[in-house]
């Protein structure tokens, strides 16, 4: 093998190295904008408490009268 082969060979090893330290990179800022990203969502639901109904109709006012 000669000295231009050597350099091509150490080249492609080079490319190789850098492309795989890039796509580490990407694939560690894709997880973690998606963690940012889900804890920045709001929940699409939250249930607050129940308001019951008030009746003041006849049955709410025969109930307040004092039986004889």
């Amino acid at each position: 093998m000669n000295s231009a082969e050597q350099a091509v060979k150490n080249a492609l090893a080079a490319v190789a190295t850098a492309r795989a330290l890039r796509q580490r990179d990407a694939d560690e800022r894709r997880k973690t904008f998606q963690r940012i990203q889900l804890a920045s969502q709001k929940p699409l639901y939250t249930p607050r408490g129940v308001q019951l109904r008030l009746d003041l109709t006849e049955q709410a006012s025969s109930h307040s009268q004092k039986p004889s």
